[in-house]
C-alpha cells in the first residue's frame, strides 16, 4: 500500500573549532534540541557515520540514539548510513536489539559499504573486501532480525546456532534500508528485500531498483525510498543563509578529500553531481519550502526526508528557528499532501 509521508533532521555531530562549544556542551544541546523537536512532531532523527575525522564527525549512532530514545516518545531513529564493513553483523544485531526495546520499536537502519580508503586502513581492512563483507553482513542481519536460531556459512563470516536476545519488539526487526550510489547498490537492495536510499542518479538508482522489485512480484508502493534534502525555513535568507552555507561548505570539504582519496572506488568517479537526485538546499519562507519539497517529493516518489540539522561549525540553537518552522509549519503541510503515497510510476 501507499507510504505515508515521514519528514525529520539528520545529525553528523561534527562540531569543528568554529561553533566554540567543547564536545560535550555540544552533545547535550543536539540532545535538548531533539528532545524539543520530538515534543513538536518530528518524524525522524537520522545519523551518518564516518571515522577518524579532526572534528568528531558520528563514528558510532547506536548510543546516541539510544540516548535519544530515552528522552522521547515519537521519532524513529536510522541512519543514512552505518557503514556495514566495519560493524560485525552479529554485534550490530545486538545492539539493535537492545535498542529496539529501548525505544519501544522506534529503530530502523540504512547501511553502506563505505569508500573512503582511510577508514579501511583505520580498521586495517582491505577496500578490496567491501562488497563481501557488505553483502555477508546484510545476509546476516536479514538471519539475525527474524529472531530465531540460524547458521550461516560465508567467506568473511562463519556462525553456528547463534539466537539474538533480546528479541527484537518490531516483528521480523528493525527495517533495513539499503544506500545506493548506482545500479548494483539498487539491486543489491531489491535482492535483499529493503527500502532505498539513493544517492545516485535516478536511472542508476530508482529505476533498477523498482525494476527489480517488480520483475520479482513485489510492489514498489510497499516500500519506502529517502533521502538527506537539507531546507533552512526563513523570512530573511540574506540574514541567514551566509552561516548555513559557511557549514554547508565546511560539510562538503570532508566529502570532497574522501571521493579525491577513493578514486574509482564505491562508483564514485563518473557520478557528478548534477546527474544525482538534488541534496542541495532549499532556502526560503514556509511558502517556498513546501511548494520546493512537494515538487522534489513528485518528481522522485520520495517517502522520508531528512533536513541536515546543524551544519558544522553552528551551535545548535542556531538552527533552532528555521527547525521549529520546518517540523510546526512545513513538515503538516506535506504530510496533508502525501499521506500515502507509491513510487510514481514513470521510472
Amino acid at each position: 500500500m501507499p507510504q505515508p509521508l515521514r519528514l525529520g533532521a539528520v545529525y553528523d555531530f561534527r562540531n569543528p573549532p568554529e561553533s566554540g562549544m567543547t564536545t560535550p556542551d555540544f552533545y547535550a544541546a543536539i540532545m535538548e534540541q531533539v528532545t524539543w523537536l520530538d515534543g513538536l512532531g518530528l518524524d525522524l532523527v537520522w545519523f551518518t557515520e564516518h571515522h577518524f575525522i579532526a572534528d568528531g564527525y558520528l563514528p558510532s549512532w547506536i548510543p546516541v540514539a539510544s540516548a535519544m530514545a530515552a528522552r522521547t516518545r515519537h521519532a524513529r531513529f536510522s541512519c543514512d548510513v552505518c557503514l556495514l564493513p566495519f560493524n560485525h553483523p552479529i554485534r550490530l544485531a545486538e545492539d539493535l536489539a537492545v535498542l529496539d526495546n529501548l525505544s519501544n520499536g522506534r529503530v530502523e537502519i540504512g547501511v553502506g559499504m563505505g569508500y573512503a580508503p582511510h577508514e579501511f586502513r583505520g580498521f586495517g581492512l582491505p577496500v578490496s573486501r567491501r562488497l563481501s563483507l557488505t553483502d555477508e553482513g546484510l545476509a546476516v542481519l536479514r538471519h539475525a532480525f527474524t529472531g530465531e536460531t540460524f547458521s550461516f556459512h560465508g567467506k568473511r563470516y562463519d556462525f553456528t546456532d547463534v539466537k539474538i536476545t533480546p528479541r527484537y519488539v518490531q516483528p521480523g526487526g528493525p527495517p533495513l534500508w539499503v544506500a545506493a550510489l548506482a545500479e548494483p547498490g539498487a539491486l543489491r537492495a531489491a535482492r535483499f528485500d529493503t527500502n532505498l536510499l539513493p544517492q545516485g542518479p535516478p536511472a542508476q538508482t530508482l529505476d533498477p531498483w523498482r525494476e527489480a522489485l517488480t520483475g520479482s512480484g513485489r510492489d514498489p508502493a510497499n516500500y519506502r525510498v529517502g533521502i538527506i534534502r537539507p531546507c533552512l525555513v526563513t523570512d530573511d535568507p540574506e540574514r541567514d543563509w551566509p552561516l548555513v552555507r559557511a557549514g554547508e561548505r565546511r560539510r562538503m570539504e570532508v566529502y570532497s578529500r574522501f571521493r579525491e582519496e577513493a578514486g574509482g572506488h564505491g562508483g564514485v568517479a563518473g557520478i557528478t553531481q548534477e546527474a544525482r537526485i538534488p541534496q542541495t538546499w532549499i532556502v526560503g519562507n514556509v511558502d517556498h519550502c513546501v511548494h520546493e519539497l512537494a515538487a522534489f517529493i513528485r518528481e522522485y516518489g520520495l517517502t522520508d526526508i531528512v533536513t541536515w540539522a546543524v551544519p558544522p561549525g553552528m551551535r545548535p540553537e542556531q538552527m533552532n528557528h528555521s527547525l521549529e518552522r520546518f517540523t510546526r509549519d512545513v513538515a503538516p503541510r506535506l504530510r496533508a499532501m502525501f499521506p500515502g503515497r507509491a513510487m510514481r510510476r514513470d521510472v
